[in-house]
């Protein structure tokens, strides 16, 4: 018998995790740059290994959650993110490094995946609500480390603090491993024709190009920001992290604020006023050199992230209920696209043109998923009537 309140308290804590895992490597990447004197372009390869060890995951839960169960997959990704955060914590060579930021992406790939499919499972009412809630934990756990390193690094270097974190991983592995989950959905064999037919589902398929930018905006975004103050802005290492926790935490706040809007407002709707709150907070970060003001247009950037995920999820669970799982490793994935290409590119463009440049790649993504959310709203309401 399993219990609802247990399993989706097992989400928060894996999506917790996940929000540690899509933070670190941008908390200490100033850290990384200088201990290994590498390039800005190199510092992005390492972002695309991430994703790619993300993607990899990702497009690995689907089919075996659907198949066997959720239990196990999570278990298996704790652990590998555990691994993965001791390792880039005590990395002696780039190459290590590299291996740990690729295990650390995959059991993350795993825990994103597989938390967001099993809170759409289990939430028969309101799945836009709870999604949105889940994406709450996701915002403590990547507050918690840039923040955790600026307030400590006069009493602990980054490397113990980080590893530090991975034994923290100990208590969702506990928590996951004493807790009844449901059965599979298809214990007796997986269906390979009706999952191969989601390749061909021409809304599901826009969902996923809608994630591709959305995605890779966020980790972009959080990923160069503290680069950026620091650069463009002349902020020192300490005042930069905080920075980028108010990035982390105005997506927090915002998505604990849209549990309580989308009572009242249409998903579509609140997607939209996020996207104008985004365009805003770009704008200020773009052609202000004002510290006060650059700090509001990150916080205001957090905010107009807080949407397009939970919303888009919420869309896929209640649209392909019967094979959840593989429906959200086929849109993650393609999501995870999007975070790889994105930050990559604004590292070249940065070594270009600066990190200024570079983050105009923010508000024009951000009209072209306006403009997505348009087609998919028009598509679905044709699809209902």
């Amino acid at each position: 018998m399993t219990n609802r309140r247990a399993l989706f308290a097992c989400a928060c804590l894996g999506m917790l995790t996940f929000g540690i895992v899509l933070t670190t490597l941008g908390a200490v990447l100033p850290g990384i740059v200088e201990r290994f004197g590498i390039d800005k372009t190199q510092a992005g390869s390492l972002f695309l290994l991430m994703t790619f060890g993300i993607l990899a995951g990702t497009l690995v839960f689907g089919p075996m959650v659907d198949r066997y169960g959720f239990k196990g997959m999570l278990l298996f990704g704790t652990v590998l993110i555990a691994i993965g955060l001791e390792g880039i914590a005590f990395a002696p060579s780039m190459g290590a490094l590299r291996i740990a930021i690729a295990i650390i992406g995959f059991g993350g790939g795993i825990i994103n995946g597989g938390t967001n499919a099993l809170v759409a499972d289990i939430s028969t009412e309101g799945k836009h609500a709870s999604l949105n809630l889940l994406g709450v934990f996701f915002g403590i756990g990547a507050v918690g480390v840039p923040f955790a390193l600026a307030m400590t690094s006069d009493q602990f270097s980054s490397a113990s603090l980080i590893g530090g974190v991975g034994c923290l991983v100990a208590i969702p592995f506990l928590y996951i491993a004493i807790t009844p989950f449901p059965a599979p959905k298809h214990a007796q064999g997986f269906p390979i024709a009706a999952a191969g037919g989601l390749l061909r589902e021409p809304l599901l398929l826009l969902m996923g190009i809608m994630l591709f930018l959305e995605s890779g905006m966020e980790i972009a975004v959080g990923g160069w920001t503290s680069t950026f103050v620091n650069e463009e802005l002349a902020v020192g290492p300490q005042k930069a992290l905080i920075i980028l926790s108010l990035y982390w935490l105005g997506m927090m706040i915002g998505r604990m604020t849209l549990g309580t809007v989308l009572r009242n407002v249409r998903p579509v709707s609140l997607m939209f006023g996020c996207i104008a709150i985004g365009l805003t907070g770009t704008m200020l970060l773009l052609f202000t050199h004002n510290v006060a003001a650059a700090v509001l247009g990150v916080f205001m950037l957090g905010v107009g992230f807080a949407a397009a995920f939970p919303t888009v999820l919420g869309f896929v669970g209640e649209r392909y209920a019967a094979l959840s799982g593989t429906a959200f490793s086929l849109v993650i994935a393609i999501a995870l696209l999007g975070g790889m290409f994105l930050p990559w590119l604004m590292g070249v463009v940065a070594d270009r043109y600066g990190m200024r440049g570079s983050f105009v790649i923010v508000p024009v993504a951000l009209v072209i998923l306006a403009v997505l959310l348009s087609i998919l709203s028009r598509r679905m309401r044709a699809s209902t009537t």
